[in-house]
């Protein structure tokens, strides 16, 4: 079978985009950089591609919020084409900035009647964090998550932490299998049932995450968001202790990149 098609989308301000594409080329994808203003102009470019990634970075300056103007631009003007690439079968990748837009595309299916059930918001620290963090996988139905159960990538943002509407809210999208990803630490246990209040404390979770949500799924499994970058991760000496272990071969972030090219084989 030949190998699955991605769209990377940039837009002013990206600057992950040629790092997430070499990652799908690595695990044996045909990764293709698209501009969101060729998009708007040829949404049928969508219908050439099995899997859609939106990278990192600061997309229009990260200007009135994070991942704003760029989601905003994809809800009004291709809610409907990227509604039916989901429906598609097909696969679904928002990193850091592009969780961020996620989260205000629709494709996570956060709002409900009473409008989002989550948002991303500023770190509690107030500033930037770039740190490698733990995390716990819980995959259930998510493709990119298949077969891992822990992983350790870096994060690098200011509006990283997911914060959840109320407890009810927080319960539903347990309910659902939808919070696939959480930080964690060396001396965590699993929590029985998620709080909006963080079990981890700082810096493992390194923004303050309600339930120490590092990144979510939609109800298929086929659209992950998550704040980590898996793209930085794909070697083993793109780890800061890679020498004083002596690790080689891949990165962890490399397993999200090889399960979605995988699920087209």
């Amino acid at each position: 079978m030949s190998s699955p098609s991605v769209l990377v989308l940039r837009a002013p301000g990206t600057n992950c985009d040629k790092e997430t594409a070499f990652a799908f080329e690595q695990s044996g994808g045909e990764a293709q950089l698209v501009h969101v203003d060729e998009l708007l102009s040829s949404s049928e470019l969508l219908a050439n591609h099995q899997i859609m990634c939106l990278p990192g970075g600061f997309s229009y300056g990260d200007d009135i919020a994070s991942g704003r103007i760029l989601g905003n631009k994809l809800r009004k003007q291709l809610a409907e084409k990227l509604m039916e690439f989901r429906d598609a079968g097909k696969l679904v990748l928002g990193v850091c900035n592009g969780f961020q837009v996620l989260m205000k595309t629709g494709l996570l299916d956060v709002d409900d009647e009473e409008g989002p059930q989550a948002t991303l918001a500023w770190n509690n620290s107030g500033r930037y964090e770039a740190r490698w963090v733990k995390l716990r996988s819980r995959p259930g139905n998510c493709v990119l998550l298949q077969g891992i159960d822990s992983i350790e990538l870096p994060v690098a943002h200011a509006e990283g932490k997911f914060l959840v509407r109320d407890q009810s809210a927080l319960n539903q999208l347990a309910a659902s299998g939808r919070l696939v990803l959480q930080y964690t630490s060396a001396h965590a246990s699993p929590a029985h049932s998620p709080t909006l209040k963080p079990a981890i404390e700082y810096p493992a979770n390194p923004n303050g995450a309600s339930a120490d949500i590092a990144g979510i799924c939609d109800a298929s499994g086929r659209v992950l968001g998550l704040m980590p970058h898996p793209e930085r991760f794909i070697f083993a000496h793109q780890h800061p202790t890679w020498t004083r272990l002596g690790t080689t071969g891949v990165g962890d972030g490399l397993k999200l990149f090889r399960n979605a090219v995988a699920y087209f084989r």
